[in-house]
């Protein structure tokens, strides 16, 4: 019998050490009488362990190997000059692959000790974070538009525990990484980001490499944080290539990933607010949209935490996503994805506003915005925050301007209610008179139609960019309008309850006038 022996080459394994320590003098090195800090979860991307006594950790590493620190409660990390957390170290000896767009440059030698500074920090059960979709410039005109339309106005929100971006920061365009980070400064937050489709390196052969110019500005694509009682991971869920065909990307993980949270999530406990940030959401309609084995691998992993909720964006819509157990989900009560509204809107497009931007209302209708997310202990609820508007604007109205009084209309009244769901309450009522119920609808934003015909019937160009046909909107009610109008202008007044209890009204005028008479030429 003649044995054949394959050698296949093994990536050389070696230790990774170093403490974890109070920056006591704010110098960013661990000096002999800084103490190192006890029970820290620190990770290579898979395992993770907890630092001893000494605030000591070791980890096994091969030459492509993010070091992290899971910040824990009560402690900030370093920030660099742009507000970046800076709560890692990357070991890459021979540095990233030559691709079109730079990575991270060599780093040579593994350092004798790998230290993590932190620093005590007060912090609150009850904090508010700020939530951002994509913005995903293309040029350095569109990270402009984005600057002036939306950091100009959210920089000025207070007291945010800090900021985090759900991917697609800019547009294929990566030499826009760094430009954008220098915009985010003037939002003087601690500030996360996630890796998007349009953020990868698109010439990477394996999936695990695409994300080399990310990391080379953000740090690893996959890692996580504590807050208060809440627990915050962030993974990219892109295959790309996508492992079907080598083709595009596919929503997913790859294992490593899945074992970094199941590693993770060993340290935390179960009564923790655990808040898992992704880009692409996790579709259950289609298999093409996202793999189903990972998703139900993550909801696995999740199932005993009664309280989790899960950030999305991508899609350049606003939605509510509920998981149940025909989703495979097998927790005590619904998954709830809240898939995020864009900051960008419909990619910077629809008419120019007073100050030369694009008005850019998203697909379903939704403004660009961005969200608030309000955490008490191990609850949260959501605010979506309309660029330009007063924070309690959460919806608009739509009907006609003006309609025969005492005759009835096929026309209706419609709300577009942005963090609404299928089983909220929306009711409407004209002058003060009974409140009736609206009817959710599965149809496309009327107001949104009107914007996009505009663009389809001018006879003058007009400038900017038409924007995308109109979708079905998950968030719109439609009400009849009343037969018995009498002349004169009336009161339609708006009412939403949404999930978490918290009652808006917007109210609009219609006007009811006599038919107009129709004449025979002669």
């Amino acid at each position: 019998m003649c044995l054949l022996w394959v050698y296949l080459p093994i990536e050389a394994q070696q230790q990774a050490t170093g403490y974890v320590y109070h920056d006591a003098n704010n110098n960013g090195k661990k000096e002999r009488r800084e103490k190192g800090i006890p029970g820290v979860a620190v990770s290579n991307g898979l395992d993770v362990v907890l630092t001893n006594n000494q605030g000591k950790y070791t980890l096994s590493i091969t030459d492509d190997t993010p070091l992290f620190v899971i910040k824990p409660s009560g402690y900030s990390v370093p920030l660099d000059e742009n507000n970046l957390p800076q709560y890692y170290y990357l070991h890459k000896p021979k540095g990233s692959p030559e691709f079109k767009y730079p990575g991270v440059a060599p780093t040579g030698e593994l350092p004798k000790s790998v230290d993590f500074a932190l620093y005590p920090k007060e912090e609150k059960d009850s904090f508010t974070a700020l939530v951002f979709g994509d913005s995903q410039p293309y040029s350095a005109d569109e990270l402009e538009y984005f600057r002036r339309s939306v950091v100009e106005e959210a920089k000025n929100e207070t007291n945010m525990a800090f900021g985090i971006t759900l991917g697609d920061l800019v547009g294929d365009a990566l030499d826009l990484h760094l430009p954008y980070a220098k915009v985010m400064k003037a939002m003087n937050l601690s500030w996360y980001n996630l890796l998007g489709n349009h953020d990868m390196n698109l010439d990477a052969t394996s999936d695990n490499l695409s994300d080399e110019s990310f990391e080379a500005t953000f740090g690893p694509a996959n890692y996580a944080f504590n807050v208060g009682q809440a627990h915050v991971i962030v993974l990219d869920d892109i295959l790309f290539p996508d492992p079907r065909d080598g083709q595009g990307y596919w929503g997913g993980f790859r294992k490593d990933q899945l074992d970094f949270v199941e590693n993770d999530l060993k340290h935390v406990g179960k009564d923790r607010l655990v808040v898992v940030a992704l880009h692409i959401p996790l579709m259950h309609q289609d298999e093409n949209s996202f793999r189903n084995s990972d998703r139900q691998r993550l909801f696995d992993l999740l199932r005993e935490y009664p309280n989790v909720v899960a950030f999305s964006a991508h899609t350049h819509l606003q939605r509510q996503n509920f998981y149940t157990s025909v989703d495979g989900w097998q927790g005590t009560k619904p998954f709830h994805e809240y898939n995020a509204g864009t900051t960008n809107g419909d990619w910077y497009s629809g008419q120019l506003d007073d100050n030369g931007l694009p008005i850019s209302t998203m697909r379903d209708g939704t403004p660009k915005g961005y969200t608030r997310l309000v955490v008490d202990g191990n609850k949260y609820t959501l605010d979506y925050q309309v660029l330009g508007k007063p924070k309690d604007y959460q919806m608009h109205v739509f009907h006609p301007k003006i309609v025969a009084n005492n005759r009835g209309t096929q026309a209706g009244i419609f709300v577009n209610f942005y963090m609404g769901t299928k089983d909220d309450k929306v009711d409407y009522r004209i002058n003060s008179g009974e409140w009736k119920s609206m009817t959710w609808i599965d149809a496309a934003d009327p107001e949104f139609v009107r914007q996009v015909m505009e663009w389809d019937t001018t006879d003058k160009l007009m400038p900017g960019r038409r924007p995308s046909n109109p979708v079905n909107s998950t968030h719109l009610w439609r009400g009849a309008i009343p037969a018995n109008l009498q002349e004169g202008s009336h009161t339609v007044e708006v009412r939403a309850t949404d999930m978490f209890g918290r009652t808006f009204i917007q109210s609009s005028t219609i006007k009811a006038a006599p038919p107009a008479t129709l004449t025979t030429a002669r």
